[in-house]
């Protein structure tokens, strides 16, 4: 029921997919498939290094999104484009 009270606090909808209705629910799949690229199926991440966790973090925060304009997670908080090539 927090989700009742989350959408009266955001003045927003909610919506539930429905089951094995993938399609419903592109950009969990989506980012699904992008962790599975660190984390194939069984990996147990509770034993994993807290720097590493913090590095694929960082990476998956740090690509674009077409979502969100071809900008990334990160440029988007923090309210300008950045370059990381520039920091090179």
């Amino acid at each position: 029921m927090l989700h009742l009270w989350s959408a009266k606090r955001l003045k927003c909808e909610t919506y539930f997919a429905k089951l094995y209705h993938s399609w419903q629910r592109g950009l969990n799949e989506n980012s699904n498939g992008l962790l599975r690229r660190y984390f194939p199926k069984g990996t147990n991440i509770y034993n994993m290094n807290e720097a590493y966790l913090a590095d694929i973090n960082l990476l998956l925060n740090m690509r674009p999104r077409k979502t969100l304009g071809y900008l990334t997670p990160l440029e988007v908080l923090a309210g300008e484009r950045v370059s990381i090539m520039s920091r090179i």
